[in-house]
């Protein structure tokens, strides 16, 4: 995280003073640059579209457990916790179903005098 700071402010300030501000070593922060990204990093990319398609395969109505087993089928492992994570990422909610409500009217006088 501090590396990401440093990296953002480095056309602004030089590179020294920050590490010392921040407690990270000037030669830290240039391994950290060169480091290729994990494994975890790069997967992550292509599990938000597994994900998200997922999402809108199941109609936008599938809670995380649900979509995991879902995701399974389809041949994408994923923990329940890593899915909550993606979808709250991704800005993804499940539609709430909503309670069956009669719509019918009390009587025939209701509908023409609308004395109701």
């Amino acid at each position: 995280m501090k590396y990401g700071v440093i990296e953002q402010m480095r056309q602004d300030y030089p590179v020294p003073p920050m590490c010392r501000l921040l407690g990270v070593s000037v030669s830290g922060y240039y391994a950290w640059r060169k480091r290729s990204p994990s494994l975890r990093a790069q997967q992550e990319a292509r599990l938000e579209a597994e994900v998200l398609a997922a999402h809108q395969r199941t109609r936008e109505t599938f809670a995380p457990e649900r979509l995991q087993k879902h995701l399974g089928e389809h041949g994408v492992q994923l923990g329940v916790h890593r899915i909550k994570r993606l979808r709250k990422k991704l800005g993804l909610r499940c539609r709430q179903k909503r309670k069956f409500k009669a719509t019918t009217i009390r009587s025939a006088t209701c509908q023409w005098h609308r004395t109701c």
